[in-house]
């Protein structure tokens, strides 16, 4: 049995198979986040460079406008995760909390949109924090079985606390 928005239907034994393939692609993509926010907060590498295609773009720009930092546009796999990882490894523990998954599939590619609410404390002085709650736009590529980030940009809907101690 599947769930449609208005009913529950019985799905014929031909559409079993389709609707099979189809979750476990909205599996695979939500967690494909889930590797980008647990590899951060682990300081995983690995873990946290699966969740990325190759040529993948990460631009944090909107978000970090609102408190008028002006970071790079990050470009390659390989600059996300060192880039991102150098900050954070050894200064500063993330938690990253997803919520709110939306998730639109056509063929290879997808979009997801989601709520991420991470919290930032520095290692030396944890009374300085930065709580941030973040839409996250994100196109996807499948990778074999996984899929991968292709673009995300994270947009800030507000945060508590210094987000210039956190960033510089």
């Amino acid at each position: 049995m599947y769930v449609t928005r208005d009913r529950a239907l019985t799905a014929p034994a031909h559409d079993t198979a389709a609707a099979v393939a189809e979750l476990r692609d909205r599996a695979e993509i939500t967690d494909t986040l889930y590797r980008f926010g647990l590899g951060q907060d682990l300081k995983d590498k690995e873990l946290f460079a699966s969740a990325f295609a190759t040529d993948a773009e990460l631009d944090f720009r909107p978000a970090a406008s609102k408190w008028g930092a002006k970071p790079p546009l990050m470009s390659g796999r390989d600059t996300i995760v060192t880039t991102i990882l150098d900050m954070f490894t050894g200064r500063v523990d993330t938690t990253h909390q997803i919520t709110n998954t939306r998730i639109t599939i056509d063929g290879d590619n997808a979009r997801l949109t989601a709520l991420v609410e991470a919290q930032h404390l520095p290692i030396a002085d944890a009374a300085t924090h930065a709580l941030l709650k973040n839409p996250y736009d994100v196109d996807l590529v499948r990778d074999g079985d996984r899929w991968v980030i292709r673009r995300l940009r994270i947009d800030n809907a507000w945060y508590t606390g210094d987000p210039t101690a956190i960033f510089g």
